[in-house]
């Protein structure tokens, strides 16, 4: 089973989502962690360069986890949770690569 390691600010992509939805992702965090190639893999999204970072999705296929696993480590690295909606997860992801 690979670790899980969040980006700091993870937990409050959580916290804006709901305690209902808290528990979807847990659960689909931890089927990640026994299978890491469960996600889709990402690439480029909307002119966002998210190679080998990869997507699981959560509530309906409303919410996306993007991860990255760490082979290396034996670690599933989450850094970003929330919604589609005008590509904010994938912006957010990209934003915190380059911060």
């Amino acid at each position: 089973m690979y670790a899980i390691i969040y980006h700091e600010d993870v937990k409050k992509d959580i916290k804006a989502l709901g305690k209902n939805i808290a528990i979807q992702i847990f659960k689909k965090i931890e089927k990640v962690a026994k299978n890491p190639i469960l996600g889709d893999e990402l690439g480029n999204k909307a002119n966002l360069d998210l190679k080998g970072f990869r997507k699981v999705y959560v509530d309906n296929k409303k919410v996306r986890i993007v991860y990255k696993i760490i082979d290396n480590k034996i670690e599933i690295f989450i850094i970003a949770i929330g919604k589609r909606d005008d590509m904010e997860v994938y912006k957010k992801a990209s934003n915190r690569l380059d911060g």
